[in-house]
């Protein structure tokens, strides 16, 4: 009685373990029925939910990765697979995971990483001839990205040259104009002072005596007009204001 007892709680308790695992399986399955029709984000979901039932689910999260590049998701789909690649699995299963994340780095441009993706997948086996023609195809790429990079700093280099160039000639420009004005000032100032000169040079001297003499001229044309203005009658200057 005790020993069938025993047997009929063993038999509860592996119930939930089997239906725990059975339904982490499913979502898998069902993730792939998603992804084959086509619908790449229904299949992530699936995918999710599986790995949430059983975080050490490798399929669940391999063909997540899948799901996520098919999506566009290309760094996302990328860190999945490297997880996943670092995690302890068989080597068929960590090359693929490698290769994989080299073609979500491809996508991501970003050649560097992709390649380094590519080399450990063909350290593991190296006879993946898709993997070996990747990893070539991911070092061109590079090697044009990084010439690309070079145009663009040399043509930012020239364009900086050119700049500086346009806005020394500018202010040269602009100092040979400041320097014509103030030489044409010079001149004026000079052609001036030389108008002056000449003119003074020109005015008659008069001697002592004849600026006395006209002094005296002066002086007797003054007294002639008093005397003048004496006779008239009546005549006053008025010096009150009118209210």
């Amino acid at each position: 009685m005790r020993k069938n007892n025993l047997i009929l709680l063993s038999f509860i308790l592996f119930i939930p373990i089997m239906g725990m695992a059975q339904n982490e399986k499913s979502l898998v399955r069902k993730g792939n029925r998603d992804y084959k029709k086509g619908d790449f984000s229904e299949a992530e979901l699936q995918y999710r939910k599986s790995i949430e039932k059983n975080n050490k689910t490798q399929e669940g999260k391999f063909n997540l990765g899948d799901a996520l590049y098919k999506q566009g998701k290309y760094d996302e789909a990328a860190g999945t697979f490297q997880n996943l690649s670092n995690e302890k699995t068989d080597k068929d299963l960590k090359a693929k995971s490698f290769y994989n994340q080299g073609n979500a780095l491809l996508k991501a441009e970003k050649y560097q990483e992709s390649a380094n993706a590519y080399k450990e997948s063909l350290k593991i086996n190296p006879n993946d001839e898709d993997a070996r023609y990747n990893y070539v195809y991911a070092l061109s790429k590079l090697r044009q990205q990084q010439q690309q990079q070079q145009d663009k700093n040399n043509k930012d280099n020239k364009d900086n040259k050119d700049k500086n160039k346009d806005q020394q000639k500018n202010q040269d420009k602009k100092d040979d104009k400041k320097n014509d004005k103030n030489q044409q000032q010079n001149q004026n100032q000079q052609q001036k002072d030389q108008k002056d000169q000449k003119e003074q040079a020109q005015q008659p001297k008069i001697s002592k005596e004849d600026a006395e003499r006209m002094l005296q001229a002066v002086n007797n044309d003054e007294k002639e007009l008093q005397k003048k203005m004496a006779k008239k009658e009546g005549a006053r200057v008025r010096i009150e204001k009118q209210w």
